[in-house]
C-alpha cells in the first residue's frame, strides 16, 4: 500500500517531435479533448492546452502522469482564463 501522505512530483517534462508527437510527464488529468484541442491539468495544478488538428490521445497513465498524443500540433499554452504563455506557434 502506498503512503497517501507522499507529495506527488510536481515537475513536468514536455517533448514535441516534429510538431506531430507530444510526450508530457507530470499530468494529473485530461479535462477535455477534441481533434483540435486537448486540455490537461498538471500535478502542480497548472492548466495546459495543446492546440492543433487531427489530435489523438495515444496514452495516458494517471498513476505515472505520462501523456502522449499525435496529430498536427500548432501550439502549447499554460495558464487559465486571460493568461497564456505560448511555447511556439
Amino acid at each position: 500500500m502506498q503512503n497517501q501522505n507522499v507529495k506527488k512530483n510536481e515537475n513536468h517534462q514536455l517533448t514535441i517531435h516534429q510538431k506531430r508527437e507530444v510526450f508530457l510527464t507530470g499530468v494529473e488529468s485530461v479535462v477535455a479533448f477534441s481533434p483540435s484541442r486537448i486540455s490537461l491539468i498538471l500535478a502542480d495544478g497548472t492548466k495546459t492546452f495543446i492546440a492543433g488538428s487531427d489530435l489523438k490521445i495515444t496514452a495516458f497513465s494517471k498513476e505515472d502522469g505520462v501523456f502522449k498524443a499525435i496529430g498536427s500540433v500548432t501550439g502549447i499554452s499554460y495558464g487559465s482564463k486571460g493568461f497564456t504563455a505560448k511555447i511556439f506557434k
